[in-house]
């Protein structure tokens, strides 16, 4: 079993309450736009970190961590990358992705929108866990805490940091 914590778009905002929230799991996952490679080492502090590069992470951080990550969890495939869209409306080529890699899970960022939707089709379950940092339109600053039983997803929780 394992217990995720997962954040996107902290743009280079470190919070000590990633640190509060994350402690209890057993790795972080960030869908990209770390903004700096400070956050990327303070999160990789608390636990060990599987990251994607976002648009807007430079060279540094495109050559730690990879435009997409496919890897396993437990007994689920997953694939995560920074801008992939959600079901319905995909980045271009990432439904082509999903259908050759075949996930169980299916992660993305960028839009700082939270988001957490099923999808028949490429039988996946989508997820966007926001923004956790202040750059951006958003409102509130949100993280997700889940779990990973085998083949099962589950316990989702949805962290509110406060507002931008």
């Amino acid at each position: 079993m394992l217990r995720i914590g997962l954040l996107s778009d902290t743009h280079g905002w470190w919070d000590d309450k990633y640190r509060e929230y994350f402690n209890v799991c057993d790795e972080i996952w960030h869908a990209g736009d770390i903004g700096s490679e400070e956050v990327a080492f303070r999160l990789s502090q608390i636990k060990p970190l599987r990251a994607v590069y976002g648009n807007i992470d430079g060279q540094s951080l495109r050559g730690l961590y990879p435009e997409i990550a496919c890897f396993r969890a437990e007994d689920v495939k997953v694939m995560m990358t920074h801008i992939g869209g959600y079901p319905g409306h995909y980045a271009p080529g990432i439904r082509k992705k999903l259908s050759d890699y075949e996930p169980r899970l299916f992660i993305s960022g960028h839009s700082h929108i939270l988001k957490v939707m099923y999808d028949r089709k490429p039988d996946c379950l989508h997820i966007n866990p926001g923004t956790a940092g202040k750059s951006g339109f958003h409102q509130v600053r949100t993280l997700l805490r889940f779990t990973i039983d085998k083949r099962e997803i589950k316990d989702m929780e949805v962290i509110e940091l406060g507002n931008r």
